[in-house]
């Protein structure tokens, strides 16, 4: 019923009731298409085609609102993944900041440590080197001693051959041997 009130109120502001001359007439085209849109709107009617297109908009509008719904929950789920990742990333990220800071520190501290055994193998060859001079030197001396003490037994053995005869000098080598002897124990 509300379609016949709309199809009339259409067809009463048409401007075919404006124009001269009888309306209700096949040679009047306002009027014969008037009636082929009366007959397509009773086809449409009677065939229940609105309640149809309802239906179908209906559907529609279902099958929209589904995939709105289900963006919306992949949305939802995307945006969680992606703050996991967040977190999972700056997790990482400090992990390779103290991983990073740690070498650091252990690269200085090897670096202190290398330097200190720098410091002591430097030490160790230096009393090495001051070891090896005073065995040098106590080995200089002590040759430089025996080779004093050969020549004054030589030189005493001359003055004392010169100077002595076979008695006394027996004596005195005795003697000087028994003093130079004792003198280098």
């Amino acid at each position: 019923m509300r379609y016949l009130t709309t199809a009339l109120l259409a067809l009463a502001a048409s401007p075919a009731f404006a124009a001269s001359g009888p309306f209700v007439s096949l040679k009047n085209t306002d009027f014969v298409v008037l009636i082929a849109f009366l007959i397509f709107v009773g086809i449409l009617l009677y065939f229940k085609v609105p309640g149809k297109v309802g239906e179908m908009l209906d559907g529609r509008a279902k099958s929209i609102k589904a995939d709105l719904d289900e963006a919306k929950a992949l949305r939802e789920e995307a945006q969680s993944l992606l703050a996991s990742y967040e977190r999972k990333h700056k997790e990482v990220q400090e992990q390779a900041d103290r991983i990073v800071a740690s070498a650091k520190e252990e690269a200085t501290k090897a670096a202190e440590q290398a330097k200190v055994d720098i410091e002591a193998s430097v030490a160790r060859r230096l009393v090495a080197a001051e070891d090896q001079i005073a065995s040098a030197q106590a080995s200089a001396v002590k040759e430089i001693k025996d080779r004093a003490v050969s020549v004054a037994v030589g030189a005493a053995q001359d003055v004392i051959a010169k100077q002595m005869d076979a008695k006394g000098t027996s004596g005195l080598i005795d003697d000087a041997i028994k003093t130079v002897g004792d003198k280098l124990h």
